[in-house]
């Protein structure tokens, strides 16, 4: 509980991976992906309930032993390509409502963005009480400029692919964010109205790109392998 509002800390992990099978138990240096991410909501004492909603018993096993509650299987119909996660929180805001209790806040922490820190969870609550926000949703900067993206004519054919407003220096350029999947907090009533995270009392919390790798294939594993051993190395732990 944090000033008096208690907080429910959800984690989706599906077992129906296609681009990295098995993706959310797959391991990542020392522990399976979704270990670190259980770790990171469990550090912060204020989270009054770390829950894993998941379809998968092999998902829900490693979730229990690394000290996550699994208190439901997720309905298949809530576990395939198509279901949006606004209606997966739902589901685990209804039930937790019906067996248990009703939160006032809930956060979303996705077992892919294993890089994140206890620090930001907390950084990220804080910002959500000092600007009176509604929501705070996690973003890092562009590693690109979008200015410089467009779609291609046919066969490859670059005519106003550059926008006016790209011509010039990079340095010219309007700094421009993006989401990276780490951290969603919302107030639960505000959630249930704008039916997700998004409305116009959401506010951005800005992370380094360094912790926000988004695991979705085998090369964000390596990078996200490297980015651990460079941690550990840097603060002496071998």
């Amino acid at each position: 509980m944090r000033n008096g509002k208690s907080i429910l800390a959800l984690i989706p992990a599906r077992g129906g991976s296609k681009g990295v099978p098995g993706k959310n138990i797959r391991p990542l240096a020392d522990k399976p992906l979704i270990a670190w991410t259980i770790e990171q909501a469990r550090r912060c004492y204020w989270i009054d309930r770390v829950i894993v909603s998941t379809d998968d018993p092999a998902i829900a096993d490693t979730a229990v032993r690394w000290n996550a509650e699994v208190p439901f299987l997720r309905p298949v119909e809530l576990a395939t390509d198509e279901t949006k996660m606004v209606e997966v929180v739902l589901h685990a805001l209804d039930w937790c409502r019906q067996h248990d209790r009703a939160y006032e806040l809930v956060m979303l922490l996705q077992p892919t963005s294993p890089l994140r820190d206890s620090g930001d969870i907390e950084a990220a609550a804080r910002q959500l009480e000092d600007q009176g926000a509604d929501a705070v949703v996690s973003v890092c900067p562009c590693e690109h400029s979008p200015l410089w993206a467009n779609t291609l004519g046919p066969n490859g054919q670059m005519k106003d692919f550059l926008r006016s407003e790209a011509i010039g220096n990079r340095q010219d350029h309007p700094a421009y964010y993006r989401l990276n999947g780490a951290i969603y907090l919302a107030r639960t009533d505000y959630f249930r109205q704008c039916r997700g995270f998004f409305g116009q009392g959401t506010f951005a919390y800005i992370m380094p790109s360094e912790r926000s790798i988004d695991i979705d294939s085998s090369l964000d594993f390596q990078m996200a392998e490297f980015l651990i051993s460079r941690a550990l190395c840097s603060s002496g732990v071998r």
